[in-house]
């Protein structure tokens, strides 16, 4: 592991929180011990080690900014599907699921760079891929373009928006008579400061 890397770990340590950023310090010095000491293995396992606990942060940081329940709904906590912003990189999901008492529910997800957008973009640019499916839609929503799918015979609807060129935003519901519920809370989403966080 190349000392500069490990500067660069370091430098890192500026945008994670204050509260965990002695942990993640001595896990690096420590590493950087061990590189010189000629450990090598052992260097990159606290690395890793350090990565974990930053990506932790960062995905705490996400979580907050999915809505609280709007009135006569509950939340579920936020929640990481795959447990760590690394996996994001990859198309993790970062989900809350509300829950109304009449049954009905609505999960939001947030996908960054997520292997759906090269799809989304596909099929918005070329309109026979979305007619040849007669329950989908387009969809525009503040100026991002997405799609709707809902089966007439049923209560289910999926609201999918691209947001720039990093993001996927789902509202999947259930139990509902329109797509309202689901804009409600696509309105209490801060889009500006979710893009934020991810170039960070």
């Amino acid at each position: 592991m190349h000392q500069t890397t490990i500067g660069l770990l370091a430098a890192a340590l500026t945008l994670t929180n204050v509260s965990r950023a002695d942990e993640v310090i001595d896990q690096i010095d420590t590493a950087k011990k061990a590189y010189e000491s000629g450990e090598l293995r052992s260097a990159v396992e606290t690395l890793n080690f350090a990565v974990a606990k930053i990506q932790e942060q960062m995905t705490e940081s996400l979580l907050k900014l999915l809505p609280e329940a709007l009135d006569g709904w509950t939340a579920d906590p936020p929640e990481s599907q795959s447990g760590g912003m690394a996996a994001m990189i990859t198309g993790t999901t970062l989900s809350r699921r509300y829950a109304r008492a009449d049954g009905a529910e609505v999960t939001l997800n947030l996908m960054a760079d997520s292997p759906m957008m090269p799809m989304l973009t596909m099929a918005m640019s070329m309109p026979f891929v979305m007619q040849s499916n007669q329950d989908m839609k387009t969809y525009s929503f503040k100026g991002h373009r997405g799609m709707v799918e809902h089966a007439a015979d049923t209560t289910d609807y999926e609201v999918t928006l691209m947001v720039g060129n990093r993001l996927v935003i789902q509202g999947q519901g259930s139990q509902l008579e329109d797509i309202a519920s689901i804009e409600a809370y696509l309105e209490r989403l801060d889009l500006d400061a979710i893009q934020a966080a991810l170039t960070k």
